[in-house]
C-alpha cells in the first residue's frame, strides 16, 4: 500500500513543480532565491518516486544507488530552505535584511547546514535493504539516535521566517506550514503506514510556494527584492 502511497505524492509533488516553474516563468527571474523551493520539490518528486517503484525494482546494486542518491540530494538542497527562509524575511520588506550582510549570512547558513549534514549522517554512511508496509527501499544501517539535527535548523529557521512574514505581511501560511511540519514530525500517529507522515511536509512545501506567489504578486505592486 506505501508504493503507491510514495507514488501518490510523487506526482502531487509534480504538479507542485509544474506551478512553481510557472510561477517563476511569469516573474521572469530564475536565478534568485526565491525559486529555492523549485530544487527542494524535484528532489522530493525523485525521493517519494525511488521509494514508490523500489519493490518493482528489487533489491540489488541499482535500487541501492539510486537511494544513496536520495541522502546526498536531501542533504545538498534541504539546507537551501535556510537561505529561502531568510530571503522570505528580506523580501517582506524589513529594512535591515536587505543589507549585504545579511545576504551574506543567508549563504552561510545554508553552507553550513550541508557541512554539518555530512559530518551528521552522509560520512561512514551504510545503507541496507528496508521494507515496510509494502514499500521497498534502502535506509541507514544504524538507526537515528535522535531527531534528524539539519531539518531541525531548518524548521527553525522557516518557523522564525513565517512569523516575520506574518508579522510584517499579515501572511500566516508559511508559519502555519512550519507548525504542522514540526508538531506532524515529533507525534507518532498510530497508523500502519510509513508514508503518511510524509503529508506533513507536503503541507510544508505548498505553504511554501503558496509564499513565493503571494510575495510574487506583492513585489508586482511595490517591485524591489526578487
Amino acid at each position: 500500500m506505501d508504493s503507491i502511497i510514495f507514488l501518490a505524492f510523487a506526482a502531487i509533488y509534480a504538479a507542485l513543480l509544474v506551478w512553481g516553474i510557472s510561477l517563476a516563468a511569469k516573474q521572469g527571474r530564475w536565478w534568485t532565491p526565491a525559486n529555492i523551493p523549485l530544487l527542494v520539490i524535484a528532489a522530493l518528486v525523485y525521493d517519494n518516486l525511488i521509494i514508490g517503484i523500489g519493490r518493482w525494482i528489487g533489491e540489488g546494486a541499482l535500487l541501492e544507488g539510486l537511494n544513496l542518491a536520495r541522502f546526498w540530494i536531501h542533504a545538498a538542497v534541504t539546507p537551501l530552505l535556510a537561505a529561502w527562509a531568510l530571503h522570505a524575511i528580506r523580501r517582506a520588506g524589513f529594512g535591515w535584511a536587505q543589507a549585504r550582510w545579511y545576504q551574506v549570512v543567508s549563504i552561510t547558513a545554508a553552507v553550513a547546514l550541508m557541512i554539518g549534514e555530512y559530518f551528521w549522517e552522509l560520512q561512514g554512511l551504510q545503507i541496507v535493504p528496508n521494507e515496510e508496509y509494502g514499500a521497498l527501499s534502502y535506509g541507514s544501517a544504524e538507526p537515528p539516535s535522535g531527531p534528524p539535527i539539519m531539518v531541525l535548523f531548518v524548521a527553525a529557521f522557516l518557523l522564525f521566517a513565517g512569523g516575520m512574514v506574518w508579522w510584517k505581511q499579515k501572511w500566516p501560511w508559511l508559519f502555519i506550514g512550519a507548525v504542522i511540519m514540526t508538531i506532524g514530525s515529533a507525534v507518532q500517529l498510530p497508523i500502519e503506514s510509513g508514508a503518511i507522515t510524509n503529508a506533513f511536509e507536503l503541507i510544508l512545501l505548498i505553504s511554501i510556494l503558496a509564499t513565493k506567489a503571494f510575495q510574487d504578486r506583492n513585489d508586482e505592486q511595490t517591485p524591489v527584492h526578487g
